[in-house]
């Protein structure tokens, strides 16, 4: 079974962008902790992060071919992308939309989320550990 782990915008700076809000732990440390939990699952992941949108859907329609789910944290195209809610209703493969942060905790334009209608299900707040549930989850679910 292959999981996609995708990351949108500004991901890349985990433990340097607003640690109050985000917290100190990196990408890298959040992929590395994700391959192990993979491993003891018997699950193969790939972790891909993109600033592009575009990119992004990219990644998606590759994985509707060679992946079994994704676990998607679009960052803030969450709250303003069509085109990636797109994307994830046209692969066919479950999709676990997540967010380190409580979105609905936040600023009004963050409550809204295009992508959480067209996702399998949502994980939100709870830190880096929505990566871990959500891989969790998607494995269960690709298994069906």
């Amino acid at each position: 079974m292959k999981i996609l782990v995708l990351n949108g915008p500004n991901l890349n700076m985990l433990g340097k962008r607003e640690p109050s809000i985000y917290g100190a732990y990196t990408l890298e440390q959040i992929n590395g902790d994700l391959s192990l939990l993979a491993a003891e699952l018997g699950v193969e992941i790939s972790c891909r992060q993109s600033n592009h949108e575009g990119e992004l859907i990219d990644l998606l329609h590759q994985a509707a071919s060679e992946m079994d789910a994704v676990v998607f944290n679009p960052g803030a195209y969450s709250h303003t992308s069509y085109a990636l809610r797109d994307a994830v209703a046209a692969i066919g493969i479950p999709t676990i939309e997540v967010h380190i942060s409580n979105i609905y905790a936040r600023e009004v334009f963050r409550s809204h989320s295009f992508i959480a209608p067209v996702a399998s299900g949502q994980i939100s707040g709870l830190g880096p550990a929505v990566y871990f549930l959500a891989l969790r989850a998607a494995v269960e679910m690709a298994a069906k």
